[in-house]
């Protein structure tokens, strides 16, 4: 396990949400927070559970470096800035974002990324969690959306579970 990840707010939230924080430390090697995402996340409602993971401090909340001209002008949110900020900075990190303009433009930039899928997906090859599907179910009732043809693909693909919608 030699994965280092920076977290955006989706990924953390999502799975803060339906009890699988502990995916993210158990497939990385080391996980980090920048404060932007933080913040962005302190500013939502008090019960949210990422909320909580973060003042538990269970994952290192970082500054990020300043974000170079060419990362701003892409204008994305303060959070997915502060990911790619640091994942630009620092090579071998892998961002862990859904959004698609941030993913678009981390391959813009050949960073590494990944998103609350592939979390999931690596965790039940890896053996973390008895179905990938059962944890999809629950991200999809906590209001999170992923087209279910993705789903079934990667499913197939990747775990061999079947997606039912």
């Amino acid at each position: 396990m030699s994965e280092r990840w920076i977290l955006n707010a989706s990924p953390l939230i999502v799975l803060a949400r339906v009890g699988q924080t502990r995916l993210f430390t158990a497939l990385a090697e080391r996980v980090i927070v920048p404060s932007a995402v933080a913040a962005e996340i302190d500013a939502g409602p008090d019960d949210d559970p990422a909320r909580a993971i973060l003042q538990a401090r269970h994952f290192e909340i970082i500054a990020a470096p300043p974000a170079a001209p060419e990362l701003l002008n892409w204008d994305l949110g303060a959070g997915e800035t502060a990911v790619l900020s640091v994942a630009l900075a620092e090579p071998g990190w892998i961002a862990i974002l859904d959004d698609a303009a941030a993913r678009k433009c981390a391959r813009s930039f050949s960073l590494p990324v990944k998103g609350t899928l592939a979390v999931v997906l690596l965790a039940r090859q890896k053996g973390l969690i008895p179905s990938a599907v059962e944890v999809l179910r629950s991200i999809r009732a906590s209001g999170f959306r992923l087209d279910d043809r993705v789903i079934e693909e990667a499913l197939a693909h990747t775990v061999g579970e079947r997606w039912s919608p």
